[in-house]
């Protein structure tokens, strides 16, 4: 007991040897090493170097030095180029030239010649383009004939024009030679004539106080770009001329 009280009066703690051969220690040195431990262990570490061995960041591999390369993420890999996964990669070249035929329909009527045209610059096969558009033509979908008469009806009411011009116009589409003349043979002659009449007086309403030869000359040149006849035209024009209240007499 006087032993313990005697380290204890040197500083020393109960815990600690009596016999160590230590120096005395107090507890304010005990409390400054536990400091300067946990100042030691939760200090930052140093950045180590790069391994040697890794590669990792472009380190020396073998006496060289490698980039490395980085991970790409979400990426579809390619079609494998054989087997049976292959040939399901490959596009339905049919059902390609189908949504492409049903595109253009939907948008305005076509004839045949203009989607054949369509589908060979989209680079479809020949014999998918026979195929899709027969099938299109079994269905009612394709129609040269109504087609045409459509073509020459509309042009007609829309923009007056005459059977030569119509007649060019079937041949742009594509319409074959056949189909076209039993489209035109639809025009009735008295029809074109009151066509070009209506279109004579609309332009003279606008050609006011010009001389009879500038009006006549205007006139049939307007209903030649038209597809009119000179032997139409000049009757038309000489009946609207004698018509119109400037060139009457009082």
């Amino acid at each position: 007991m006087a032993r313990a009280e005697s380290g204890a009066a040197q500083g020393v703690p109960d815990f600690l040897p009596q016999d160590a051969q230590v120096a005395p220690a107090t507890w304010e040195d005990l409390r400054t090493e536990g400091r300067e431990e946990a100042q030691a262990l939760t200090a930052p570490r140093a950045p180590r170097a790069p391994s040697a061995r890794s590669g990792r960041g472009g380190a020396a591999i073998g006496g060289k030095r490698e980039r490395s390369k980085p991970r790409r993420r979400g990426r579809a890999e390619d079609p494998p180029a054989e087997g049976a996964a292959a040939v399901d990669a490959e596009p339905d070249h049919e059902d390609v030239a189908r949504q492409i035929v049903l595109r253009q329909l939907a948008m305005a009527p076509r004839s045949r010649a203009q989607l054949e045209t369509k589908l060979r610059q989209r680079d479809c096969p020949e014999d998918v383009i026979t195929r899709v558009l027969d099938r299109m033509t079994e269905v009612g979908l394709l129609d040269d004939e109504a087609y045409a008469a459509m073509l020459v009806r509309s042009q007609q009411a829309t923009k007056g024009l005459a059977k030569r011009a119509l007649a060019h116009e079937l041949r742009k589409k594509g319409i074959d030679k056949d189909l076209a003349d039993a489209a035109l043979d639809e025009v009735d002659p008295e029809e074109e004539r009151r066509t070009a009449r209506e279109l004579v007086d609309k332009k003279l309403r606008s050609m006011g106080g010009l001389a009879v030869e500038v009006q006549t000359r205007r006139l049939a040149g307007m209903l030649a770009r038209k597809g009119y006849g000179s032997g139409v035209a000049y009757s038309v024009i000489r009946d609207a001329i004698a018509d119109a209240p400037e060139h009457q007499r009082d």
